[in-house]
């Protein structure tokens, strides 16, 4: 189950990476049009018009899609920022039942917003809502991008709070620290 489990981070993380790259493929386009366009008016006195239709919206969506499917990754690899001046300072066993209980309302803040996308993911799509660029995109497709990343994100702080009250350490616990050094920070 764990490798099923951490191999489901893993997909969603790279789908998200994907995204970050479908906005660098879909900008330079739009960015070599622009030059097409200017050379163009150089040379034969007018613009050519060239455009990619609705490439800010795509992006947008590209970019919703890489924010929420990227949660679960991060979380599981410790990439998440954590205060910890206040929790650090408590005695060991306090401290785990506090980062128990911090992980139960992000687990329970999750799987609350995670219903409520997929209840607004479901609505668009019965109701057929489109986006409004030039081309219309029925919005349940980036929205279901946005829900499959919260359900990720739920799956992943159910699955830590379970290895937590076993007494497994958390599995953002330790990771990300020493960055700053290797950064060659302070």
């Amino acid at each position: 189950m764990r490798a099923l489990l951490d191999r489901l981070y893993a997909v969603s993380g790279g789908i998200a990476a994907s995204c970050i790259v479908a906005i660098c493929v879909v900008v330079m386009a739009q960015v070599m049009l622009n030059l097409a366009d200017r050379i163009a008016a150089a040379f034969f006195g007018g613009a050519i018009g060239l455009t990619i239709p609705s490439y800010s919206d795509f992006t947008g969506f590209f970019l919703a899609a890489a924010s929420f499917l990227a949660l679960a990754y991060t979380f599981r690899a410790g990439g998440h920022i954590r205060v910890t001046l206040v929790i650090g300072l408590l005695p060991e066993g306090v401290q785990r039942w506090v980062e128990i209980g911090c992980v139960a309302i992000a687990a329970a803040v999750g799987v609350f917003a995670t219903w409520y996308a997929v209840a607004l993911t479901h609505e668009s799509f019965v109701y057929n809502d489109l986006s409004s660029g030039m081309v219309a995109v029925p919005i349940w497709i980036p929205q279901a991008a946005m829900t499959g990343g919260l359900i990720v994100l739920s799956i992943a702080l159910i699955d830590d709070l379970i290895c937590q009250l076993a007494g497994k350490p958390a599995s953002y616990a330790g990771k990300g620290e020493g960055l700053l050094e290797a950064a060659g920070g302070e």
